[in-house]
């Protein structure tokens, strides 16, 4: 993306947040969330609908096209006719992944019966009158033709705004104002925009509504870091915590690239994509699924909203790509699970910390040349007790654990807890990956990598990487991992940032795997100065600030002296 389309889409976010916010009015955030996001939605997919339309009024004029709709022998009147009737051809809309809108879902006519709407009103749909009571009626109205007349949608969308408890005018005010995201630009698609708006949103409402936001959102550049890095080109990828769906959205948008970069046709390359995922609460699995049809992606997220552990949608999944953000340290996990679960086969995860269960339930699920990647809190890199030490001992052992990263603190809206980035594989041999990497033989190593001096502060409370610490960690895994130059960087250990140790090693420092004491301090550049001449600098301007402390203390005494104190 260029200069003038980032500060266009920055330009854009920045308008739209402000005046998005102001009117919220009594609505919490969560609410105003699924709000603002559901008509963000209908007014995507409607702008789709629009844009496909005006393709089919091309093919019909075009007299090369197969739709050609020959106009001999007929009136004015009767052409118009006969191309508002083909308009309305569902085929034309399916055959190119477009979503058909029955007219009541349309944006247009939302927008211009919204007014109407605030005192009831009586519309005609599906072919009936029928009576509108409010705008937030007008809008699930919309939003049931949407899922009546697109079974992949079926339950996504959430219909809940008559339930809403905002002054009606205050929702006309929303739908004009996201009616102004503009879906032409000269170098920006439709689904480029909104997806950007979409994602920023999320964004947005995760600070706003701080701990809680954070169970649906994973800050765009962790898993930016992560995607770098296990590079889902082609396969199955698997989120069993999805939230709102970042890493399969991520994953489109790595596609997209590394395709660029190999002259191949990115959308003939998303094809070979299949997304799984799964997620326990209603509305975030309402908001994956949105954040999927906005982009235009497949995924099969199950057949419910559900608990990964007790009612798993995937079971004989085996995916090539697994990433996940799940809650951390989270307690009262195994209710309902049997001890026996042959998920656990390095070890039983404690009833008081999931972490190593979700570990294990990725790992069951991963294809033997699969890779995974999943945010943990610092603790289970070091934790001993309730049988953590030896589960994570046998997942070295067992020569699962590929690379450690260790991450700066204060990256994420909802908990300040240290984190770190653990990447497994059933298979460190010499192959060539599903990117077209070739890979060498890493069997007995792991890689680690500490992180936590990358990244610089956005704002006063939240920590950021650039695109370039981005790039930094992803080069030196992957020049890692293939032995050969890439992006310019040859892998070798850097002192206080990386380090290639073998099992024997790990096995030296009771199989902790805390990336800081294996990559130690970083090396000081030698400035040149003897040390004896830096001693005598540093002892003459210690003698000078012991003589300015003793000359402050005689003022100080003498002041309180002078206010009847001795001291």
């Amino acid at each position: 993306m260029n200069e003038l389309e980032q500060q266009f889409l920055q330009q854009l976010e920045n308008k739209l947040w402000n005046a998005a916010d102001k009117l919220r009015a009594t609505l919490d955030a969560a609410q105003y969330k699924h709000a603002v996001l559901g008509l963000i939605f209908v007014k995507y997919v409607s702008d789709a609908f629009s844009l496909r339309q005006d393709d089919i009024k091309a093919e019909l004029a075009d007299p090369e096209h197969e739709y050609y709709l020959d106009p001999q022998g007929l009136s004015a009147d009767e052409l118009a006719e006969e191309i508002a009737a083909e308009l309305e051809q569902r085929d034309y809309y399916t055959e190119q992944n477009v979503f058909w809108l029955p007219p009541e879902s349309r944006w247009q006519f939302l927008q211009n019966n919204a007014p109407l709407a605030i005192g009831s009103v009586e519309l005609t749909i599906a072919g009936k009158p029928k009576k509108i009571t409010s705008v937030g009626h007008l809008i699930d109205t919309a939003l049931e033709g949407i899922e009546r007349d697109n079974p992949k949608l079926k339950g996504v969308l959430n219909k809940s705004y008559s339930a809403l408890r905002i002054d009606q005018a205050k929702l006309v005010e929303l739908i004009n104002l996201i009616a102004t995201i503009p879906f032409n630009h000269k170098s920006l698609n439709s689904k480029d925009i909104l997806g950007h708006i979409y994602e920023y949103f999320l964004g947005q409402f995760a600070l706003a509504e701080g701990k809680k936001g954070g169970q649906f959102y994973t800050p765009a550049s962790i898993v930016s870091l992560i995607v770098e890095m296990i590079e889902p080109f082609e396969g199955r990828v698997y989120d069993p915590a999805m939230g709102s769906g970042g890493f399969f959205v991520q994953s489109e948008k790595f596609i997209e690239r590394r395709a660029n970069q190999k002259e191949i046709d990115p959308l003939t390359q998303k094809q070979k994509i299949s997304i799984y995922g799964q997620e326990y609460n209603y509305t975030t699995w309402q908001l994956a699924a949105m954040n999927m049809a906005i982009r235009g992606l497949d995924y099969d997220f199950g057949k419910e909203p559900a608990s990964t552990y007790t009612h798993d949608q995937h079971p004989d999944l085996r995916a090539d790509f697994i990433m996940a953000n799940p809650p951390f340290n989270m307690k009262e996990w195994d209710t309902g699970v049997d001890d026996n679960d042959p998920r656990w086969k390095y070890g039983k995860p404690p009833s008081g910390n999931a972490n190593f269960a979700w570990l294990q339930h990725m790992l069951s699920h991963l294809a033997p040349n699969g890779s995974q990647a999943l945010l943990l809190a610092n603790g289970s890199m070091s934790s001993s007790t309730n049988n953590e030490g030896d589960i994570r001992k046998n997942l070295i052992t067992n020569d699962l654990v590929e690379c450690m990263v260790a991450l700066p603190g204060q990256l994420f809206t909802n908990t300040q807890i240290p984190a770190c980035i653990w990447f497994l594989t059933n298979n460190k041999g010499a192959r060539t990956d599903k990117a077209g990497r070739k890979l060498r033989d890493r069997k007995g190593e792991v890689l680690f990598i500490d992180a936590r001096n990358l990244g610089y502060m956005k704002d006063r409370v939240l920590r950021d990487f650039t695109m370039d610490d981005i790039q930094q960690v992803a080069d030196i895994y992957h020049a890692w991992k293939t032995g050969v130059e890439v992006n310019g960087v040859v892998y070798q250990d850097q002192a206080g940032f990386c380090m290639s140790a073998d099992l024997a090693l790990i096995e030296k420092h009771d199989f902790v795997l805390t990336p800081g004491r294996y990559v130690g301090a970083a090396d000081e550049e030698d400035d040149g100065i003897p040390f004896a001449e830096k001693m005598a600098t540093l002892t003459e301007k210690l003698s000078e600030q012991f003589a300015e402390s003793a000359k402050l203390e005689a003022e100080i005494k003498k002041n309180l002296a002078g206010l009847g104190y001795e001291i």
